[in-house]
């Protein structure tokens, strides 16, 4: 089932759980805007925990780098942040941009 991107827009609240449709993969959206965005996992868009979750075949081949549990995510921008509460095959993105692991901030030394 390839489908194009951005068809599936949604505006993403601070807290709110989504799942993926192609594997185990879930979130919380810790930080984010206020504009539509095409969240998807495995290159099919995630839906909203609580709502039905209806299982699409696969991840699509450029989507299947998987999730790390407890890992946070952003976009290049580091506008929003998501943070994997379930691991899963298929890979985080914003359409068609992948969103990064956000790396752990340096300690200052305690010299």
């Amino acid at each position: 089932m390839n489908r194009p991107f951005g068809d599936d827009m949604t505006v993403l609240k601070l807290g709110s759980r989504y799942l993926s449709t192609v594997c185990d993969t879930q979130v919380m959206v810790i930080r984010t805007i206020q504009d539509a965005l095409d969240l998807r996992c495995g290159g099919h868009p995630m839906v909203l925990a609580g709502g039905p979750a209806q299982r699409s075949a696969a991840p699509e081949p450029d989507f299947t780098g998987g999730t790390l549990i407890g890992k946070r995510y952003i976009d290049e921008a580091d506008r929003i942040e998501l943070l994997c509460t379930k691991a899963g095959t298929g890979s985080l993105s914003l359409g068609a941009r992948h969103l990064l692991v956000k790396q752990a901030k340096a300690l200052p030394s305690s010299d």
